[in-house]
């Protein structure tokens, strides 16, 4: 039976999960060179057998491993180590990045352990906004609304009481340009802590929105930026870019995401991509083909790479992906988070990590520019992360959002001789690929006639294949609708598309 090369060494004694221990340690074997393309490991049975512990930890372990791009599941076969371009140039520590005058360490190696339905504005929908559907439909299946039902209103007014009560003059005054360092100290700590990154507050800034931080960075990178996008693409993001007169090029997609010999082709000095959860199409970019858009953007001084990682934190059968950014050992990824569908979209609050290079450049041109988020909403959500109200509620609502998934996919179970299902690893949607070679028209309009609103693949490509290139596809929203409705929902669908 095959082994490892070296005995994987569990520590009982260790916070981490035995899975964790696991996943790790090959990881860091893939990364180090020592397990090579295409070496085959352990089967699970095998090595679950070897180190004395459940099988199923070993499955979490490879499953997150198989997630990430660094294994591949062959069937009937076992697991084999993926090809990835550039990875063992990684060097064993992280990069410290040059120190700007008068900052601290850039590298933290510290961690931190209503309505129904709202609708967020960081990812609208080509087909027209949630409010032009009001009662139209009796069911909308929008991948853009999140559940608030369990937001916890009388924790957020305790704080906001707390903080009013005890707030100072200077809680009114002008805070610093970048927001205030309290909140970017969290920010970085749960950063550093959740998807991998290591950044220093100096780094951050913080805006009202993902629109404003594209608004800025504009302002830092300058005019007439070519810009490279993934096709199909958050429409609102291609949008901005146009408004500042970036030469905007769709890039095709493949299982793996951005194809970089296109991209290359494309002569983009930036490339936006969605690495966690790509939106709309639901693909997680294995670290691969990650780690070929690194290698596209070291390779000339003014390429940069837009991480927008804009729902992460919703992944339900392993943990998060990490983030690009957290495998970027040349400074070269922007990377842009925000609090709207984790928390709530009236709280408008997002940041973004800048490079040095860039964040120079920011001091230079932009620092005038003044913060554009209250201090005391600041001061609000800063606590809430702090002191781990944030946490606590994003397990509660990976839960609430899982079983409102295991409910959709069981229900469309019975229609998978019709459709193949995709993208139920993260997010808050699914895909359905339609095998009978019906039209995206078709499929709407019967579940227009049934009172379903769905949302068709084909009004999130900025440059529409030819209709051979792509079998139909829509989109179903699940984290605003309550239980029952996504069964009533899914049985109208149903009669509709197979009547």
């Amino acid at each position: 039976m095959k082994e490892l090369p070296v005995q994987i060494q569990l520590d009982p004694e260790d916070t981490r999960h035995l899975y964790e221990q696991i996943y790790e340690f090959i990881r860091e074997e893939i990364r180090s060179g020592n397990l090579l393309t295409g070496e085959k490991l352990p089967s699970s049975r095998y090595l679950a057998e070897s180190l004395q512990i459940s099988r199923t930890t070993v499955d979490m372990a490879y499953g997150q491993l198989v997630s990430e791009g660094y294994l591949e599941a062959r069937p009937k076969r076992g697991y084999y180590v993926c090809e990835m371009e550039g990875l063992y140039d990684i060097p064993a520590a992280d990069r410290i990045l040059e120190r700007l005058p008068g900052e601290g360490n850039r590298c933290r190696k510290n961690g931190v352990s209503g309505e129904a339905m709202v609708l967020s504005g960081e990812r609208m929908s080509a087909g027209g906004k949630h409010a032009e559907n009001a009662g139209k439909y009796r069911y909308d299946f929008s991948p853009n609304a999140i559940d608030m039902s369990l937001f916890p209103y009388m924790t957020w007014k305790k704080i906001t009481k707390n903080i009013l009560v005890d707030a100072r003059s200077s809680l009114f005054s002008l805070g610093e340009p970048q927001g205030d360092r309290a909140l970017r100290v969290t920010i970085s700590r749960y950063l550093h802590a959740s998807r991998g990154v290591n950044c220093g507050p100096e780094q951050i800034i913080i805006g009202a929105g993902n629109d404003y931080l594209l608004l800025l960075l504009e302002k830092i990178l300058g005019r007439h930026i070519p810009v490279a996008m993934e096709n199909p693409t958050y429409q609102k993001a291609c949008r901005i870019f146009q408004s500042f007169a970036y030469p905007v090029s769709f890039i095709p997609m493949d299982e793996s995401g951005m194809r970089t010999g296109a991209l290359r082709e494309s002569g983009a000095q930036l490339a936006y991509v969605m690495p966690a959860h790509q939106y709309p199409s639901g693909i997680v970019m294995p670290i691969g083909r990650r780690m070929e858009l690194l290698k596209w953007a070291s390779e000339r001084e003014e390429r940069y790479l837009i991480e927008d990682d804009y729902d992460s934190e919703f992944r339900y059968r392993s943990k998060p992906i990490p983030a690009l950014r957290a495998s970027d050992h040349n400074d070269k990824v922007i990377y842009i988070g925000t609090f709207s569908k984790a928390i709530a979209p009236a709280i408008r609050i997002s940041y973004m990590v800048l490079p040095a290079r860039l964040l120079r450049k920011y001091r230079e041109t932009c620092s005038f520019y003044s913060s554009t988020v209250s201090r005391i909403d600041q001061a609000i959500l800063n606590e809430f992360i702090r002191d781990g109200y944030f946490e606590r509620y994003l397990n509660k609502m990976r839960k609430h959002y899982h079983g409102k998934q295991e409910l959709l996919l069981g229900g469309l179970r019975e229609m998978e001789k019709d459709f193949v299902i995709s993208g139920e690893n993260a997010g808050l949607h699914i895909l359905l690929t339609d095998k009978q070679n019906r039209s995206e028209e078709e499929l709407q309009r019967r579940a227009e006639g049934a009172g379903i609103k769905v949302y068709p693949m084909g009004d999130f490509y900025m440059e529409t294949p030819p209709r051979t290139n792509r079998k139909a596809a829509v989109i179903l929203g699940y984290g605003a609708l309550p239980s029952e409705d996504i069964r009533e929902g899914i049985r109208l669908l149903k009669a509709a598309w197979q009547g």
